[in-house]
Protein backbone atom coordinates (compact mmCIF):
# COMPACT_ATOMS: atom_id res chain seq x y z
CA UNK A 1 0.00 0.00 0.00
CA UNK A 2 1.35 3.35 -0.63
CA UNK A 3 1.94 5.57 1.91
CA UNK A 4 0.06 8.92 1.73
CA UNK A 5 -0.77 12.01 3.87
CA UNK A 6 -4.65 12.84 3.26
CA UNK A 7 -5.40 16.59 3.70
CA UNK A 8 -6.42 17.45 7.09
CA UNK A 9 -4.55 14.76 8.83
CA UNK A 10 -3.30 15.61 12.06
CA UNK A 11 0.57 15.80 12.08
CA UNK A 12 3.15 16.40 14.84
CA UNK A 13 6.28 18.74 14.17
CA UNK A 14 9.34 17.01 15.58
CA UNK A 15 10.37 20.49 16.86
CA UNK A 16 10.54 22.80 19.81
CA UNK A 17 11.14 26.12 17.82
CA UNK A 18 7.94 27.76 17.51
CA UNK A 19 9.27 29.66 15.02
CA UNK A 20 9.46 26.92 12.81
CA UNK A 21 5.94 26.11 12.82
CA UNK A 22 4.21 28.34 10.33
CA UNK A 23 7.06 28.41 8.19
CA UNK A 24 6.60 24.50 8.57
CA UNK A 25 2.81 25.29 7.32
CA UNK A 26 3.64 27.35 4.55
CA UNK A 27 5.53 24.82 2.94
CA UNK A 28 2.91 22.23 3.53
CA UNK A 29 0.44 24.29 2.13
CA UNK A 30 -1.65 24.94 5.04
CA UNK A 31 -3.17 21.38 4.10
CA UNK A 32 -2.30 19.83 7.93
CA UNK A 33 -3.57 20.02 11.54
CA UNK A 34 -0.40 20.99 12.68
CA UNK A 35 0.89 20.99 15.96
CA UNK A 36 4.53 20.68 17.85
CA UNK A 37 6.18 18.06 19.86
CA UNK A 38 7.02 21.54 21.93
CA UNK A 39 3.20 22.37 22.66
CA UNK A 40 2.93 18.49 22.95
CA UNK A 41 5.33 18.60 25.78
CA UNK A 42 7.40 15.58 24.14
CA UNK A 43 11.11 15.09 24.84
CA UNK A 44 13.58 16.25 22.98
CA UNK A 45 16.03 13.47 21.24
CA UNK A 46 19.35 13.24 21.63
CA UNK A 47 20.71 13.83 17.77
CA UNK A 48 22.99 11.01 18.04
CA UNK A 49 23.08 10.14 14.29
CA UNK A 50 25.93 11.57 11.89
CA UNK A 51 23.89 12.38 8.94
CA UNK A 52 21.15 15.05 8.14
CA UNK A 53 18.84 12.07 7.52
CA UNK A 54 19.82 9.92 10.21
CA UNK A 55 18.89 13.05 12.55
CA UNK A 56 15.49 13.44 10.79
CA UNK A 57 14.83 10.36 10.90
CA UNK A 58 15.66 9.81 14.87
CA UNK A 59 13.83 13.13 15.50
CA UNK A 60 10.76 11.98 13.50
CA UNK A 61 10.23 8.56 14.65
CA UNK A 62 10.88 9.85 18.66
CA UNK A 63 7.83 12.21 18.03
CA UNK A 64 5.77 9.82 16.12
CA UNK A 65 6.15 7.07 18.69
CA UNK A 66 5.60 9.21 21.77
CA UNK A 67 2.21 10.94 20.60
CA UNK A 68 1.02 8.58 18.00
CA UNK A 69 0.79 10.54 15.47
CA UNK A 70 2.44 11.00 12.16
CA UNK A 71 5.20 13.31 12.53
CA UNK A 72 7.52 15.40 10.33
CA UNK A 73 11.51 16.20 11.33
CA UNK A 74 13.18 18.21 9.37
CA UNK A 75 17.25 18.59 9.96
CA UNK A 76 19.30 20.73 8.06
CA UNK A 77 22.39 22.77 8.16
CA UNK A 78 24.99 24.68 6.36
CA UNK A 79 28.55 22.78 4.31
CA UNK A 80 31.57 24.28 3.36
CA UNK A 81 33.52 22.51 0.93
CA UNK A 82 37.14 23.69 2.54
CA UNK A 83 35.59 22.56 6.21
CA UNK A 84 34.97 18.56 4.45
CA UNK A 85 31.14 19.60 4.96
CA UNK A 86 31.42 21.06 8.39
CA UNK A 87 29.59 22.65 10.46
CA UNK A 88 26.86 20.27 8.74
CA UNK A 89 25.06 18.37 11.15
CA UNK A 90 26.60 20.81 13.73
CA UNK A 91 25.19 23.75 12.02
CA UNK A 92 22.68 24.49 15.38
CA UNK A 93 25.62 23.53 17.73
CA UNK A 94 28.44 26.16 16.30
CA UNK A 95 25.79 28.71 17.61
CA UNK A 96 25.91 28.03 20.71
CA UNK A 97 23.64 27.44 24.02
CA UNK A 98 22.22 31.35 23.13
CA UNK A 99 21.94 29.86 19.21
CA UNK A 100 23.75 33.33 18.28
CA UNK A 101 24.46 32.86 14.64
CA UNK A 102 26.91 35.51 14.43
CA UNK A 103 29.13 33.67 16.32
CA UNK A 104 28.85 31.01 14.20
CA UNK A 105 29.55 32.74 10.77
CA UNK A 106 32.45 34.08 12.73
CA UNK A 107 33.73 30.53 13.48
CA UNK A 108 33.49 29.71 9.86
CA UNK A 109 35.27 32.88 8.92
CA UNK A 110 37.90 31.87 11.46
CA UNK A 111 38.02 28.05 10.36
CA UNK A 112 38.80 29.63 6.56
CA UNK A 113 41.90 31.85 7.70
CA UNK A 114 43.11 29.16 9.86
CA UNK A 115 43.49 26.78 6.94
CA UNK A 116 43.92 29.64 4.68
CA UNK A 117 41.71 28.05 2.03
CA UNK A 118 40.34 30.63 -0.75
CA UNK A 119 37.50 27.52 -1.69
CA UNK A 120 34.62 29.76 -0.86
CA UNK A 121 31.68 26.22 -2.18
CA UNK A 122 28.90 25.64 0.45
CA UNK A 123 25.67 24.21 0.08
CA UNK A 124 22.54 24.48 2.57
CA UNK A 125 21.09 20.44 2.93
CA UNK A 126 17.90 19.75 4.19
CA UNK A 127 16.56 16.26 5.23
CA UNK A 128 12.78 15.73 5.98
CA UNK A 129 11.45 12.75 7.37
CA UNK A 130 7.86 11.70 7.77
CA UNK A 131 7.54 8.65 10.44
CA UNK A 132 3.77 6.90 11.18
CA UNK A 133 3.46 5.77 14.78
CA UNK A 134 5.56 2.61 15.50
CA UNK A 135 5.31 2.31 11.42
CA UNK A 136 6.97 3.61 8.18
CA UNK A 137 9.01 6.28 7.47
CA UNK A 138 9.61 8.19 4.38
CA UNK A 139 12.84 9.96 3.92
CA UNK A 140 13.67 12.89 1.39
CA UNK A 141 16.87 15.70 0.83
CA UNK A 142 17.42 18.54 -0.77
CA UNK A 143 19.86 20.99 -1.40
CA UNK A 144 21.00 24.38 -2.56
CA UNK A 145 24.24 25.42 -4.02
CA UNK A 146 26.40 28.21 -3.56
CA UNK A 147 29.31 30.09 -1.69
CA UNK A 148 29.61 31.93 1.88
CA UNK A 149 31.28 35.52 1.64
CA UNK A 150 32.04 38.18 4.69
CA UNK A 151 30.87 40.00 5.66
CA UNK A 152 27.58 38.99 6.27
CA UNK A 153 25.28 40.74 4.36
CA UNK A 154 21.27 41.25 4.92
CA UNK A 155 19.16 40.77 8.29
CA UNK A 156 16.37 38.61 6.69
CA UNK A 157 16.10 34.65 7.00
CA UNK A 158 18.20 32.83 10.05
CA UNK A 159 21.24 31.16 10.71
CA UNK A 160 23.96 31.23 7.95
CA UNK A 161 21.33 33.62 5.67
CA UNK A 162 23.43 36.32 5.74
CA UNK A 163 26.56 34.78 4.23
CA UNK A 164 25.24 32.19 1.74
CA UNK A 165 25.30 33.42 -1.56
CA UNK A 166 23.31 30.75 -4.20
CA UNK A 167 24.47 30.09 -7.37
CA UNK A 168 23.78 32.39 -9.91
CA UNK A 169 23.01 34.86 -7.53
CA UNK A 170 23.92 38.18 -6.32
CA UNK A 171 21.71 38.58 -3.41
CA UNK A 172 22.61 36.35 0.36
CA UNK A 173 19.69 34.76 1.58
CA UNK A 174 19.48 37.06 4.19
CA UNK A 175 19.14 39.32 1.73
CA UNK A 176 16.53 37.97 -0.33
CA UNK A 177 12.88 38.64 -0.83
CA UNK A 178 11.52 35.67 1.61
CA UNK A 179 9.41 34.29 -1.51
CA UNK A 180 12.19 34.43 -3.26
CA UNK A 181 14.81 32.07 -1.22
CA UNK A 182 11.69 29.84 -0.76
CA UNK A 183 11.79 29.44 -4.20
CA UNK A 184 15.04 27.79 -4.30
CA UNK A 185 15.97 27.01 -0.94
CA UNK A 186 17.40 23.41 0.03
CA UNK A 187 14.29 23.42 2.21
CA UNK A 188 11.80 24.26 -0.78
CA UNK A 189 13.44 21.61 -2.71
CA UNK A 190 13.37 18.51 -0.07
CA UNK A 191 9.29 19.79 0.71
CA UNK A 192 8.72 19.88 -3.17
CA UNK A 193 10.27 16.01 -3.00
CA UNK A 194 8.21 15.38 0.10
CA UNK A 195 5.09 16.22 -1.52
CA UNK A 196 5.72 13.89 -4.89
CA UNK A 197 6.11 10.88 -2.74
CA UNK A 198 3.12 11.49 -0.17
CA UNK A 199 0.13 13.60 -2.01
Amino acid sequence: MALMLEPGAKLVLATHNPGKVPELAALLDHRFDLTSAGELGLPEPAETETTFVGNALLKARAAADASGLIALADDSGLCVAALDGAPGIFSARWAGPGKDFAVAMAKVEQRLEEIGADDRAAWFACALAVAWPHGPAVVVEGRVDGEIGFPARGTRGFGYDPIFTPTGGTQTFGEMEPAAKDAISHRADAFRKLKAALW
